[in-house]
């Protein structure tokens, strides 16, 4: 049989199953919080033929798209993505500046774009954001002044974010806090306590992720929401980002639904 005619065979079978997929899926509680962890881009782009660092990444911001629909579908409130490490500044000039130039292009079309205010979605970026370029941050702050009356779906992009880095920095809050307070050491002491620490994390407000998600193959989260994940359930999968589909979002939902979860050793 030609590929002529397998074609339409593969596109029935596909659809069928996406349909059963979700519909396991709307069946069972979702989670509130997703994070997903952006990983493959390079590898696509090098199979399509596609190097510039611009391209590339480029190919992994337009599969925001969908996944804001996907999330707006099976009703999940929150989803954190994370696009650019601290670590990765370590890369290439080119490289870098072909990422975040992507991400400045993208955010600057969520402002604008028309869906995602009738959808209601609030955009809001987390990182050590000081670290960012000029050009970035003020499309940033245009992205969460554009839809901060939003009421909908909280997309949290993590850029120049570290887990570490997270962390450090709600511990120095932490203490400027007490500083401003003019806390004695003692009385500093005793009142560091988790949900102390947690009050300045860059997601602070926002509830801790139910399921994690990492394309690409790689099977560890490389410092994504260390604090926030320690009951999060992890899903891995070979897909590369830009070639993420719904059925494999859906799989990821269905495995977490299956999970017993016990929120404790």
């Amino acid at each position: 049989m030609g590929d002529a005619l397998l074609r339409p065979i593969v596109r029935l079978l596909y659809y069928i199953y996406s349909r059963r997929l979700a519909r396991d899926v709307q069946s069972r509680p979702r989670p509130r919080h997703i994070g997903i962890i952006l990983d493959g881009n390079r590898r696509h782009g090098r199979s399509l033929g596609i190097v510039e660092p611009r391209a590339v990444y480029g190919l992994g911001a337009d599969k925001l798209d969908e996944v804001l629909e996907w999330c707006t579908e099976f009703a999940i409130p929150t989803v954190t993505l994370w696009v650019f490490s601290t670590e990765n500044f370590r890369r290439p000039a080119a490289e870098v500046s072909g990422i975040l130039a992507s991400v400045e292009a993208k955010l600057i079309a969520l402002a604008r774009d028309p869906k995602i205010h009738r959808q209601r979605v609030r955009v809001r970026a987390i990182g050590c954001l000081t670290m960012l370029p000029a050009p970035l941050l003020e499309a940033i702050q245009a992205a969460e002044r554009a839809t901060a009356c939003h009421d909908g779906l909280e997309l949290n992009i993590a850029v120049a974010y570290g887990g570490r880095q997270e962390i450090t920095d709600a511990v120095r809050g932490l203490l400027a806090r007490f500083a401003a307070e003019q806390m004695t050491l003692d009385e500093a002491i005793a009142a560091v306590t988790p949900e102390a620490i947690a009050c300045h994390l860059y997601t602070a407000g926002l509830p801790d992720p139910d399921l994690i998600i990492r394309t690409s193959g790689e099977i560890r989260l490389s410092g994504f929401l260390l604090w926030q994940s320690v009951h999060s359930e992890f899903y891995f999968t070979d897909v590369l980002w830009p070639a993420f589909r719904k059925i494999d979002f859906l799989r990821a939902i269905r495995a977490y639904q299956a999970r017993e979860r016990r929120f404790g050793c």
